[in-house]
C-alpha cells in the first residue's frame, strides 16, 4: 500500500451542479482540486471522524465528516475501487468505511434529520435525499409548511428552485411550535446573510470598476457589503476564491481584485471580478469597531485596533485577514518599458495583462484570470492591422481561446523568454523544431527557437528561393558567420535582451573586433564561398538552371510575338477606320503615316502643311455637302405637297 491514493474525473456537488477534479489521499490529509476554478480544499487527517461507501448517480461516492462539523461529498468512483480505499483508510486514518444503502422507494413521507450541514431526509432509516443548508438562501414558514428556497447556479441547465415540508403538529411539547423548530434549525446552518451588528469597519466612497460606481464598503464579520447609490452587493467570504494586488502601468495607482464563485448578479450580468482602484498617495486612519481583546483572539495578530497607511494597504491587509487567502502580486516579469505588465487590448477594448508566477490575469473589461495548468498552448501571431504589433493568444484545454492584440512589438522578446521560462507549450515553433517529429513543450529555447515566428519566415523564405532557382544556397558573410557563433553568448550576458537590441549590440561587438579576430572568419566566409562556387558550377554542368533560362527567354520571345499581334491589329483597325477612302484620314494616322513612309524624306513643317491642307478640303467637302442638302429640302418639299393635294 503507497503512501498516497489519487483519483481522476471525481466530482463535488456545487449548488446543484458538477464539478470535476482530482482527489488524493494522504497521510497526512485528503486534498480535492477543482480543474474549474482550481480551489483546493484539504482536510486534515486528524479531523475526520466518519466515511460512508454509497452507490449515486455517478457510480460510487464517499461522504466524509469531521470533527469540526462539515461534511465532504465525492462521487466519480469505482466499485473496484472500494477495496484499496478502505484498505487505505484502516492503515492510515484508522476509520472503517462503512457501506450505506440509500432508498429508492420514492416515498414522500418520512423524517427530517439535521445533522451538521446537511438536511437528510430519511425513510424507514435509510437517506432518500440530503440538502445542503449552505445552498438555501431563504427560509419561509406557514402554517405547518416550511419553504426552503436555494442559491441559483448558472452553470446548471436545470435548478431546484424550492422544496416544501409539511411538518405534522405535536402533541408532546406544546411550549415550542415545530414548524419554527424547524425553520430555525435551517437557518442556523443556511447560507443567509442577515446584516446583524455593526461593521467591523467601513470604507467611504471607493472607486469601483467592476461593477462600476462609488460604493461604501461595509467590512462584517462572515460577508462584504457595498452599498451605493443604485445597488447593493452582499458577498460573503465562502464565494471568494483569489485576492489581487496589482500596480497600474503608471506607477500611480492599484488595482485590487477579488475573483468571486459563484459570481455577483445584478438583472442579467455576472460580475467574476471585483475590481477597485485606488490612488498610491491616498492615506487612511483605521479604527476597528472591535475591541483589542477580540481584536487580537479573532485574528492573531494579523490586525490592529488602530492602522494608519495607504488606503489600499488598509482595504488589502482587512480583506486577506478575514477571508483568510494569500494575496497574489505580480513576480518577476518586467515588460520593455520596466512596468510589471504589458499593454493590450481584449474584445476591442484596452486593458494590462499581468503575467503571474502561476497565470495570467487581464483588468478590466472585461476582466479575465487564466492558471497555467488551464493552458493548453500558447500563440504569437502577427498583427492584423500594423507591423509594430502583435497578438497573443492563449487556448485552454477546454477549447476557448483569448487573444491579446495590438502589444507592442518591443514586448515580444520579454513575453517569449516569460512563457519559455514557465514551460507552456508554444503553438508556433520554429521550422527546425517542427522536423525533428516529436514535440518536447517543455524543452527550454534554443539558439534556433529563440524568435520562433522570425525563424519560421527566414526558414520559408530560404525554402523558397531554393525552390524558385534550383540551386545551391548561397554562403553566409564572416559577419553573419560570427554572429550565429556569437549569439548564445550575448543573450547569456544580456539576460532579457530583445532582438533588435542583440542586432545592435552585435554590430557594435564587430566593429571593435580585431584585425586578426576577423581574419578567422574571413578565412572560414571564403572556404565556404569555393565550396558555394565549386556547387554552383556543378549544378550548371549538370544541366541545372536551364530549364529556368529556357523559361525566361520563352517568355522574352513570347513578350516580342504579343508586340508584334497588337502592332498588327492596331494597323487593321485604323485602316477599317479609314473605310477605304484616301480623301478622309484621322489627324493621328495622317502624323503617324507620314513619319513612317521611307519615300518621303521632307521636313517637318512641310508635314504639318500638308495636314492642314487636307483638314480644310474635308471640313469645305462636309460643309458643301450639308448646304446641297438643306437647299434640296426646303425646295422639294413644296412641290411635293402640291402634287399631293
Amino acid at each position: 500500500m503507497g503512501d498516497t491514493l489519487e483519483f481522476n474525473e471525481i466530482y463535488q456537488e456545487v449548488k446543484g451542479s458538477w464539478n470535476d477534479g482530482r482527489l488524493r489521499f494522504s497521510k497526512q490529509n485528503v486534498v480535492y482540486k477543482s480543474s474549474k476554478t482550481g480551489k483546493v480544499d484539504s482536510i486534515p487527517a486528524s479531523e475526520l471522524n466518519a466515511a460512508q461507501w454509497r452507490r449515486v448517480c455517478l457510480g460510487h461516492g464517499i461522504k466524509l465528516s469531521t470533527s469540526t462539523g462539515h461534511v465532504y461529498k465525492y462521487d466519480g468512483f469505482r466499485d473496484t475501487d472500494f477495496e484499496k480505499i478502505s484498505e487505505f483508510f484502516k492503515a492510515n486514518y484508522k476509520l472503517e468505511l462503512t457501506e450505506k444503502d440509500m432508498c429508492v422507494k420514492g416515498w414522500n413521507w418520512g423524517t427530517a434529520k439535521f445533522s451538521g450541514p446537511l438536511l437528510s431526509f430519511d425513510v424507514n432509516d435509510n437517506s432518500a435525499f440530503e440538502i445542503p443548508l449552505s445552498n438555501v438562501s431563504q427560509c419561509a414558514t406557514g402554517k405547518n409548511e416550511v419553504t426552503l428556497e436555494f442559491h441559483q447556479n448558472d452553470d446548471t441547465e436545470v435548478s431546484l428552485m424550492e422544496v416544501r415540508f409539511y411538518v405534522p403538529p405535536s402533541q408532546s411539547d406544546e411550549r415550542q411550535d415545530p414548524v419554527e423548530a424547524f425553520a430555525q434549525s435551517v437557518l442556523s446552518k443556511a447560507d443567509v446573510i442577515q446584516a446583524t451588528g455593526d461593521a467591523v469597519c467601513i470604507f467611504k466612497e471607493l472607486q469601483c470598476l467592476t461593477p462600476r460606481g462609488r460604493y461604501d464598503i461595509r467590512i462584517y464579520p462572515t460577508f462584504l457589503h457595498l452599498h451605493g447609490k443604485t445597488f447593493d452587493y452582499k458577498i460573503p467570504y465562502t464565494t471568494v476564491l483569489r485576492l489581487f494586488l496589482l500596480p497600474h502601468k503608471d506607477q500611480r495607482q492599484m488595482f485590487f481584485v477579488i475573483s468571486l464563485d459563484p459570481p455577483i448578479k445584478q438583472g442579467q450580468t455576472r460580475y467574476h471580478f471585483l475590481i477597485l482602484l485606488f490612488s498610491k498617495e491616498e492615506d487612511i486612519n483605521l479604527t476597528l469597531n472591535m475591541s483589542e481583546e477580540d481584536v487580537e483572539r479573532r485574528f492573531e495578530g494579523k490586525l490592529s485596533k488602530n492602522m494608519s497607511g495607504s488606503l489600499y494597504e488598509m482595504v488589502s491587509r482587512v480583506m486577506k485577514a478575514l477571508v483568510n487567502r494569500k494575496i497574489t502580486v505580480p513576480g518577476n516579469f518586467q515588460g520593455h518599458s520596466g512596468a510589471q505588465c504589458i499593454t493590450c487590448s481584449y474584445k476591442a477594448s484596452s486593458g494590462l495583462l499581468y503575467p503571474l508566477e502561476r497565470g495570467f490575469i487581464y483588468v478590466h473589461k472585461p476582466p479575465v484570470h487564466l492558471r497555467f495548468e488551464e493552458i493548453s498552448c500558447v500563440n504569437f501571431a502577427r498583427g492584423t492591422t500594423t507591423t509594430r504589433s502583435f497578438d497573443f493568444e492563449i487556448e485552454t484545454k477546454q477549447g476557448n481561446q483569448y487573444t491579446f492584440s495590438s502589444i507592442e512589438r518591443e514586448e515580444y522578446g520579454k513575453l517569449f523568454d516569460f512563457v519559455n521560462a514557465k514551460k507552456l507549450n508554444i503553438k508556433n515553433r520554429g521550422f527546425k523544431e517542427g522536423m525533428k517529429g516529436k514535440i518536447d513543450e517543455y524543452s527550454d529555447s534554443d539558439d534556433d527557437q529563440h524568435d520562433a515566428y522570425l525563424e519560421r519566415m527566414k526558414c520559408d523564405r530560404s525554402s523558397q528561393r531554393m525552390l524558385n532557382t534550383g540551386g545551391p544556397k548561397r554562403p553566409m558573410s564572416a559577419y553573419m558567420l560570427w554572429l550565429n557563433s556569437s549569439r548564445e553568448r550575448i543573450k547569456s550576458e544580456n539576460p532579457g535582451i530583445s532582438i533588435t537590441e542583440i542586432s545592435k549590440k552585435a554590430g557594435e561587438m564587430w566593429r571593435q573586433l580585431g584585425k586578426d579576430e576577423k581574419e578567422e572568419w574571413e578565412i572560414k566566409a571564403g572556404e565556404a564561398r569555393r565550396q558555394y562556387d565549386k556547387a554552383k558550377k556543378e549544378y550548371a554542368e549538370s544541366g541545372g538552371g536551364s530549364a529556368s533560362s529556357s523559361k525566361k527567354e520563352s517568355k522574352k520571345s513570347g513578350g516580342k510575338k504579343e508586340e508584334k499581334k497588337r502592332k498588327s491589329a492596331g494597323g487593321e483597325k485604323e485602316k477599317e477606320r479609314g473605310g477605304g477612302n484616301d480623301s478622309f484620314k484621322s489627324r493621328e494616322f495622317i502624323e503617324t503615316s507620314e513619319s513612317s513612309s521611307d519615300s518621303d524624306h521632307k521636313s517637318s513643317k512641310s508635314k504639318r502643311k500638308k495636314v492642314k491642307a487636307v483638314m480644310v478640303n474635308v471640313i469645305i467637302e462636309e460643309a458643301a455637302a450639308k448646304c446641297i442638302i438643306i437647299f434640296i429640302l426646303v425646295c422639294v418639299t413644296p412641290l411635293c405637297s402640291d402634287s399631293v393635294y
